[in-house]
């Protein structure tokens, strides 16, 4: 028999800290598209655009990463971001800029 000294709880896990981005390098492969996402605090998140196919346009890739970059910035840190992509500087990788956006939401209202 166990007593309540031998059962061990089960933590809830943290959702895992994503920093503000301010940076994106995309990059086309072979095998497919890939980036890192830099962020304020110098960390980096890599992987790839899983949903862009391998010989998918420049312009469609790099829409999807910015895509993909203003989602996380919303759900990890309410916040609404812009991706600007400074012109390529190499025919297969692109760099862009991570900005806050100039739309601002609307303010919220608190009750007195």
């Amino acid at each position: 028999m166990l007593d309540g000294s031998m059962v061990r709880k089960r933590e809830k896990r943290k959702r895992p800290s994503f920093g503000m981005p301010k940076g994106i390098v995309l990059l086309a492969t072979p095998k497919g598209w890939r980036h890192s996402v830099l962020t304020v605090e110098g960390g980096m998140l890599c992987g790839r655009l899983a949903d862009v196919p391998i010989n998918a346009d420049p312009h469609e890739a790099r829409t999807a990463a910015a895509a993909m970059v203003v989602g996380l910035t919303r759900n990890f840190h309410d916040s609404d971001v812009e991706v600007t992509w400074d012109p390529p500087q190499e025919p297969w990788s692109w760099t862009g800029q991570v900005t806050p956006s100039r739309e601002m939401a609307p303010p919220r209202l608190t009750p007195e």
